[in-house]
């Protein structure tokens, strides 16, 4: 899952803070900082992307929408409907799970061969439930088992194609290591979005984990250290 950075509240041109009359008058800002990608399965929209409140905005059992959350930039992400509809109206206790706002969820979550995305390795078994809280939350380990050619959430079968796809791409870039080829890959990547399979399968090539970071509107670059080549750190003020 990238970690994204939301940015502070967007201000007029009077520098001050817009007050949103409906949720959806943020998408612009939102897509305009993120890029065009659920915040949780990373898949590219081009429509139908909606805003995604972290804490529902009206929490099972309430009997109307709380206004706190609502319009409050700070709880606002962006989703696709299979991980809108998923996540549903369920509350949640903020620290009971990774959030790609908030933390380095790209260090929690990893992707496999095949579409596959479970809990880091590298994580203690706290940070693994946490981990996989967080993926069952979102429905990221929905693979639907007799016919996925019917299946309305096919998110498992789009990212095992795409995982082919930059595994096809990362044997070009060994083959023929090339500024063409990378701009290449870098477009790909950003017309298909799944950023972290691009990034797990290109984990030992520096440049191009650069290039993925710098190419995804509001990627935490502070989630990465360049004199590691890249390599995914702890981010200040997250619990990852």
């Amino acid at each position: 899952m990238r970690p994204v950075v939301r940015g502070k509240w967007p201000t007029d041109e009077q520098d001050r803070e817009i007050q949103f009359n409906k949720y959806t008058e943020a998408r612009g800002e939102l897509i305009a900082r993120m890029g065009e990608y659920c915040s949780y399965c990373e898949t590219k929209i081009n429509s139908d992307l909606a805003v995604e409140h972290i804490r529902p905005k009206k929490p099972k059992g309430a009997m109307e929408n709380i206004p706190s959350r609502e319009l409050y930039w700070d709880n606002f992400l962006l989703a696709c409907k299979n991980c809108n509809s998923t996540k549903g109206n369920k509350e949640v206790v903020l620290d009971d799970y990774f959030w790609p706002d908030r933390d380095n969820t790209f260090r929690a979550l990893k992707y496999s061969e095949g579409g596959i995305v479970s809990p880091s390795d590298e994580l203690d078994v706290g940070l693994k439930e946490k981990a996989q809280a967080t993926i069952t939350l979102t429905g990221l380990d929905k693979r639907p088992l007799n016919d996925p050619k019917k299946a309305s959430d096919r998110r498992w079968e789009h990212r095992k194609e795409i995982w082919d796809i930059a595994v096809d791409y990362e044997a070009d870039l060994k083959e023929d290591d090339i500024q063409k080829i990378r701009e290449r890959i870098i477009v790909a990547a950003k017309a298909t979005g799944f950023w972290s399979i691009w990034t797990t399968v290109f984990k030992d090539h520096p440049e191009m984990l650069k290039g993925f970071i710098k190419a995804f509107p509001g990627t935490s670059e502070e989630c990465f250290d360049e004199s590691e080549g890249y390599k995914a750190v702890n981010r200040v003020g997250g619990n990852i």
